[in-house]
């Protein structure tokens, strides 16, 4: 007995020594689609925002239309760019609004097609933020609702490596997530803003917040992302709507400026703003935080990890019936990056026991048309092995999942062989031979659940022209959910020595 209480003592003492976990957080993500370049009165919104943001010590993420750069240089305001300049700088797009916007012209276009035509159009927009703030913005989000898939690749052309913005098209339980390898701010269960109108619209925005503090905090903590437009301090209807309507395109001599709100509205508005924002201040574990800041709260530990014969053991364990995303000890897989590795592990020689697969960039998901398997396909293992080095030959040249796997002459969906993968994969690392005769079943890809299926509530945006839909588009977004993943709260980055 004495025994015993001594160990339970030094135990506690242990307990006590052992260095805390971190508190529990609750970043806040406050951004503005910073986009009206006709009314004037829209870069003073911006301008006093700004500073007004500075002076409270709050770093927000401005994020800049194209056009919206050259009209703010163009007019010599250089003490809005500079204002600006304090907080950090994102992209939303060259024109935004005037059409076609990047979900009607991606719609009819393929992965490889629809990067090359983002590029172009959106690119110099890029560009032009680029050099007039002098640094490549952060993170880009679409105009309105007008998202595509496709903007993904051309983002990481660019090295601008967030997706930043609201919108229901792709989502992760309503969580931070990684998509086609990029960290994805959107579709966030705790989206909370106030309206500008007065006490009522902020005593129901501080209600909302609480409630979504507590949850957040149940949960060991997470993000409030809140959105405004500097304009709509300012304006009674937003600028495009009052020009590019249903699928309107006046030339710009023709473009109308929206109606400005009366003094005394504007400054219910930013009193109602800036109530919200010392409300939300209050908290000791609330922090606001911008776009970069949460890439390292949610980094991802699986780009560049080496995985060993025990990590592939690991990831071969969770592999069901159907594909999906892994969570493992601090990191998780895409579908993607678990077929990568995977397939990696297959072809290593069956001499070398202590191998070592590095994953060095997070292979994107199928981007061609694919085929039907209604039954099973059988192969031998001389062609599987065969098959697999081809696939392995895939993934270095194309950097993706491919669209169909070729058994010799036989085509297999990649949800196929991913899960027949699996399976030899055991055996080989097992030191079991591969049967002769190896069936590759119909799959399922689970994760395809969290693109959503196109549908007239996705292009609800007034700009849209009526009945606008792009299910071509949305079937490639389901696709490339074979690169989905849950984003893990790691806490506040090391600081550097």
């Amino acid at each position: 007995m004495a025994r015993r209480t001594l160990a339970m003592l030094i135990l506690a003492g242990l307990a006590l020594n052992a260095p805390a976990a971190p508190p529990a957080k609750v970043y806040v993500v406050l951004w503005f689609d910073t986009e009206d370049y006709i009314l004037p009165a829209s870069d003073d919104a911006a301008l006093r925002l700004a500073n007004w943001l500075d002076k409270e010590g709050i770093r927000a993420t401005f994020k800049i239309v194209g056009e919206k750069a050259r009209t703010l240089e163009m007019r010599g305001r250089k003490d809005v760019i500079a204002a600006l300049n304090k907080h950090e700088i994102g992209y939303h797009a060259n024109w935004h609004s005037v059409q076609p916007t990047p979900a009607m012209y991606l719609s009819n276009l393929g992965w490889d097609e629809g990067v090359a035509e983002f590029d172009r159009r959106e690119g110099s927009g890029v560009a032009d933020v680029k050099r007039i703030f002098g640094r490549l913005p952060t993170c880009y989000g679409q105009p309105g609702s007008s998202w595509g898939p496709q903007s993904f690749g051309a983002m990481q052309k660019w090295g601008v490596n967030i997706y930043l913005d609201a919108g229901k098209h792709i989502s992760l339980d309503g969580r931070p997530h990684y998509y086609c390898g990029l960290l994805t701010l959107y579709n966030l269960s705790h989206t909370i803003r106030t309206n500008l109108g007065g006490e009522k619209d902020l005593r129901a925005a501080e209600d909302r917040f609480l409630e979504a503090r507590k949850k957040l905090l149940d949960e060991g903590g997470g993000v409030v992302s809140i959105v405004y437009h500097p304009c709509e301090f300012v304006h009674e209807k937003f600028w495009d709507g009052v020009n590019f309507n249903k699928g309107a395109n006046p030339p710009r001599e023709e473009w109308k400026v929206p109606p400005q709100k009366t003094d005394e509205a504007s400054k219910v508005a930013y009193d109602t703003f800036e109530a919200y924002l010392r409300f939300i201040q209050r908290f000791p574990e609330v922090q606001f935080v911008t776009a970069t800041d949460l890439a390292k709260v949610y980094r991802d530990p699986a780009k560049g990890r080496n995985f060993g014969r025990a990590d592939v053991e690991r990831i071969i364990d969770q592999v069901g019936a159907e594909v999906s995303f892994q969570r493992h000890e601090g990191f998780t897989l895409s579908a993607a990056e678990a077929f990568a590795v995977m397939n990696a592990a297959f072809c290593t020689h069956p001499a070398v026991r202590d191998f070592v697969v590095k994953l060095d960039a997070s292979p994107l998901g199928p981007t061609g048309e694919t085929v039907v398997m209604p039954e099973s396909v059988a192969t031998d293992a001389s062609q599987f092995l065969r098959t697999a080095a081809d696939v392995q030959s895939y993934l270095r040249h194309h950097g993706r999942v491919p669209s169909i796997v070729w058994l010799g002459s036989k085509p297999v969906t990649p949800e196929a062989y991913f899960i027949t993968l699996a399976k030899m994969l055991k055996l080989k690392l097992d030191s079991k031979p591969l049967p002769e005769s190896i069936a590759l079943a119909p799959a399922k890809l689970a994760v395809a659940r969290h693109a959503f299926p196109d549908d007239p509530s996705l292009w609800g945006w007034v700009i849209f022209p009526p009945g606008f839909r792009a299910p071509l588009m949305m079937d490639l977004a389901r696709k490339q959910t074979w690169t989905i993943k849950p984003a893990i709260n790691h806490g506040p980055a090391e600081p550097k020595p």
